[in-house]
């Protein structure tokens, strides 16, 4: 059996098939052997498209780990490798920069119902955002008035009419100190406090500002349905509340009774300048 064994091993056929045998096992250990560097690139691919079809999520949100341009990182390496399944997200953005606001694509407000403020003008301060310095102190001037209701005394509630300076001027134009990081409408509820001028004012979270409802027992709609205070600040009538504006050294604050929604004292809604309160 021994000498069959030997005579088979010295044929032609038996040569060529041990041949073929370790030309087969050299393939196989140079294909195990060889180096796989994106295979976990390849394995957090194959998450990304798992969890797309079960979920809809996004890449982001399914990948182990990530640089801040959205491509994959290689936990391995620590270095980038991009995604064949990378998913633009710009489009899904709720929201832009403009002019130093967050607007809404959608609304073309930011998230308190503001239009953009127009080019040059001082954008809203959040009040929560705000540290107020009492080391630093500025001035700027306060004035209240409510002359345009003298031309239109037939429109104003009868038990109102005493509450009318005979030249229509509330506060004189007045130069008060403020504090770093106070608001117009800081100022305003201060000087009246001081002044013993009535006011009456609330807080309205949806528009995050305080909203000025009368001044001197004067209040909106009692001297007409388009009746109310404003405010301006440098002659410009902010299109957000009072309590969102922010003073600066100097600034001229003039608060002012309209009988139009704004037309009578230069601040119409047909401008896209004006806001009551």
């Amino acid at each position: 059996m021994k000498e069959k064994i030997i005579r088979f091993f010295k044929t032609k056929q038996a040569k060529i098939g041990l041949a073929l045998v370790c030309i087969v096992a050299v393939l196989t250990a140079a294909f195990l052997l060889q180096p796989t560097p994106n295979r976990s690139a390849q394995v957090a691919n194959a998450l990304i498209a798992s969890s797309d079809e079960s979920h809809g999520s996004s890449a982001s949100s399914s990948t182990p780990s990530s640089s801040t341009d959205g491509s994959l990182v290689d936990p391995s390496t620590n270095n980038s490798t991009s995604s064949e399944n990378e998913v633009n997200t710009s489009h899904q953005t709720p929201s832009s920069s403009t002019s130093g606001m967050e607007i809404n694509p959608e609304t073309g407000k930011d998230k308190y119902q503001t239009d953009p403020v127009p080019e040059g003008k001082p954008t809203p301060v959040e009040p929560e955002n705000i540290t107020v310095d009492k080391s630093k102190q500025y001035t700027c001037t306060l004035s209240i008035r409510c002359d345009t209701i003298l031309n239109n005394m037939d429109m104003l509630k009868e038990e109102k009419k005493s509450m009318v300076p005979a030249n229509g001027v509330i506060l004189g134009t007045t130069t008060v100190t403020f504090n770093e990081g106070e608001s117009v409408f800081d100022v305003l509820k201060r000087v009246t406090r001081q002044k013993r001028i009535h006011i009456e004012f609330e807080n309205t979270p949806i528009y995050n500002s305080a909203y000025i409802e009368g001044i001197n027992n004067l209040y909106e709609f009692d001297c007409g349905d388009l009746s109310g205070w404003m405010y301006k600040v440098n002659g410009w009538f902010p299109n957000y509340g009072c309590s969102r504006y922010h003073l600066k050294q100097g600034d001229v604050i003039e608060w002012v009774y309209t009988c139009d929604l704004g037309y009578d004292v230069g601040g119409g809604y047909s401008t896209g300048q004006a806001s009551v309160g």
